[in-house]
């Protein structure tokens, strides 16, 4: 069980949960994920939280393999007025924003954001661990060996689970020197790794328990899947729910998905499935 202070609000991690993802963007790898309305976006919104999700996690540029990354400016535009509607509409849902820039988590959070999901562990804006540790929100920090448009280069590891968990040792250390202490590990399906890596960091899992934070799992439509099963993103649904349920044996806390309603499923099966 984790303990988690969202902005002054505590909320008690004691079985796992979904977040949501929403994006704000014209060129996410799934195409049935991109929201451009605003009408859209809350839609999808309260959906999702009908559905079970306890955070939904807001993005506003790709950051799969190779694709052009926007400066702060122009992805806090797209990110901070929906995270200003969705607050206002859903003003109890916790609300994540996925960005490592420190001055989009900043904005997001004024607007109304409630944790900050960094998918380069705060490395690639050295403001961003100072930054989230002045707004005092959850920080979930995220493996990923170089830049969004490099990292499939650096897919070199002697052992990729000691890496990533030599990388979370660091980056903690790193977290509660800023003066962050509320800190969620994503070992970073598909960022910088092979397919065959990925399997290796999902089987091994648990590992990262040690680290006594929670674990989010993002595997959700991506190329591990449906490359192994030679199908699209689109068709990766069922997939998706398989490597879910195997991270839920193995530790996962937070499940970052497409698909609420399967994903939520999984956890009660899961959970009937442990109690039996």
């Amino acid at each position: 069980m984790y303990t988690i202070n969202c902005k002054g609000n505590l909320f008690v991690l004691d079985g796992p949960i979904v977040m949501g993802i929403i994006n704000v963007t014209p060129d996410s790898f799934y195409a049935e994920s991109r929201r451009q309305s605003l009408d859209a976006i809350l839609f999808e919104a309260e959906k999702m939280m009908v559905a079970g999700a306890t955070i939904l996690d807001i993005g506003g540029q790709s950051t799969r393999p190779g694709a052009e990354q926007l400066g702060a400016e122009i992805e806090a535009s797209r990110v901070v007025p929906v995270v200003e509607a969705l607050h206002q509409k859903f003003p109890k849902a916790i609300i994540s924003v996925d960005t490592y820039h420190a001055a989009v988590a900043k904005a997001a959070v004024a607007a109304g954001a409630s944790m900050v999901n960094d998918v380069s562990g705060g490395l690639l804006d050295p403001d961003m661990l100072s930054t989230v540790a002045t707004l005092k929100v959850p920080y979930v920090c995220m493996h990923m060996p170089g830049t969004p448009a490099t990292m499939q280069a650096h897919a070199h590891y002697d052992d990729v689970v000691k890496t990533v968990l030599d990388f979370f040792i660091e980056r903690l250390f790193a977290c509660n020197q800023a003066g962050i202490f509320d800190v969620i590990f994503d070992p970073g399906f598909g960022f910088g790794k092979t397919i065959a890596q990925n399997f290796e960091l999902l089987k091994n899992l648990s590992a990262f328990q040690m680290l006594e934070r929670p674990i989010l799992l993002g595997v959700s439509r991506k190329s591990t899947i449906y490359k192994t099963l030679g199908t699209t993103p689109e068709e990766a649904l069922n997939g998706t729910t398989v490597l879910n349920t195997i991270g839920l044996q193995n530790g996962a806390q937070i499940l970052r998905v497409h698909d609420v309603k399967e994903a939520v499923e999984a956890i009660k099966l899961f959970g009937a499935y442990q109690s039996a």
